[in-house]
């Protein structure tokens, strides 16, 4: 027993100095050039390890786990890896399919699903192996697979996504793994390019290439089927390059109204959620490309595609107007806001910085170096349907 006191005094003392960490403090910051993945402290301002060998993550997207441990990169190589954020390692990595666009978690955080463009279709893995437990192929005519695009998770252990060829919206019932349950609706519009889910999970709303307007599906009443909305909105204009495509899991909800990014045009629109109608169009400096919610819905951050894609601008709710204008550096290629929104966190991927701003003053808070940052993910998402 003697013998095994020094011991137990050792262990102690090597306990006693480990530096604990909180999950819900942590992050990624997607480093595209270099198939990499910061983790960082959103407290404090700091990078805690860089995780490698995560391969094309020119379109990377996160998910986390539940409990907040676990971050799940989707990768544009078909490429699905889980990180463990406390002991700063790749836990595995898969290559799914050939070229994939982004991911969800399931309600009770067990399942993984990805959307794929090749093959066309989604694949469902558990979250804690990667094993595959679901391959629903995209199928909507003999032989005919389409990209599968705007994939979200929502209540009742379901996915939602759309087929960008078919012109189509499915959902996916995943509460029996070995049968799951898919609803079709058809003719929604063409080019369906990708979605978001309302915050309570109700309405899945999917942005039109090929036409006008959006097409809604109330998850409430599926039987009323998919409604359009803003059908006429734009349809007449002339048609303008689009240099970079609106990503629509950043539209903004606010209360009442539903802030979005007109596809081509130098406009953000605010739709009125009672109606579905357009309430106004406010100018903005360029086409929008994020179009995102501080989290007590008072201001709307927008950035922009080439040329102006080296500026910020701030819209407030209770205006309906831009306020503020910033320029904080070269390519702004995706916001994140800190969990109760007093700082904002902004990729600069041609200056090789992150850029914090505090949301009340729009100060710099805080400026940390990454190599080409695009996407930046807070491991808060856990706990947010949609994300």
């Amino acid at each position: 027993m003697k013998k095994l006191l020094p011991s137990l005094a050792l262990l102690c003392s090597l306990t006693a100095q480990a530096e604990p960490r909180a999950t819900g403090d942590l992050g990624l910051i997607i480093e595209r050039e270099d198939s990499a993945a910061l983790i960082i402290n959103t407290t404090t301002h700091t990078q805690l390890a860089e995780i490698k060998g995560l391969g094309d993550l020119s379109h990377a997207s996160v998910v986390f786990s539940r409990d907040q441990r676990y971050a799940y990169v989707f990768g544009r190589d078909g490429g699905l890896s889980k990180i463990d954020l406390l002991q700063d390692q790749l836990t595995k990595r898969i290559v799914q399919a050939g070229n994939s666009i982004g991911g969800a978690i399931s309600q009770d955080g067990k399942l993984i699903a990805v959307s794929n463009y090749e093959p066309g279709g989604v694949k469902v893995f558990a979250a804690d192996t990667l094993e595959l437990v679901a391959d629903i192929p995209a199928e909507y005519a003999p032989g005919k697979r389409s990209k599968v695009v705007g994939l979200v998770d929502a209540p009742g252990q379901k996915f939602v996504f759309s087929l960008f060829d078919a012109g189509e919206i499915w959902t996916l019932d995943m509460r029996d793994t070995k049968h799951p349950a898919i609803a079709k609706f058809k003719n929604i519009g063409k080019e369906p390019y990708d979605a978001l889910m309302s915050p309570e999970g109700r309405f899945y709303i999917a942005g039109l290439f090929g036409e006008s307007g959006l097409a809604l599906l109330d998850l409430w009443d599926t039987v009323a089927g998919v409604k359009r909305i803003l059908p006429t909105y734009g349809k007449d204009d002339d048609k303008l390059p689009v240099y970079k495509m609106p990503h629509l899991e950043g539209w903004a909800m606010a209360g009442d109204l539903l802030f979005a990014p007109a596809i081509g045009k130098h406009e953000v629109l605010v739709i009125n959620k009672r109606d579905w109608t357009l309430l106004k169009a406010i100018p903005v400096l360029g086409q929008p490309v994020f179009v995102m919610a501080r989290p007590d819905a008072r201001q709307i951050w927008v950035n922009f595609a080439m040329p102006d894609n080296n500026q910020l601008q701030i819209i407030d709710v209770k205006e309906l107007a831009v306020t503020n204008t910033l320029t904080p550096g070269k390519a702004v290629l995706h916001m994140e806001f800190t969990p109760r929104g007093e700082q904002v966190w902004v990729a600069l991927r041609d200056d090789n910085q992150v850029l914090v701003y505090d949301t009340a003053t729009l100060q710099e808070a805080a400026r940390l170096p990454a190599k080409h940052p695009n996407g930046i993910f807070f491991s808060s998402r856990a706990h947010k349907i949609g994300f």
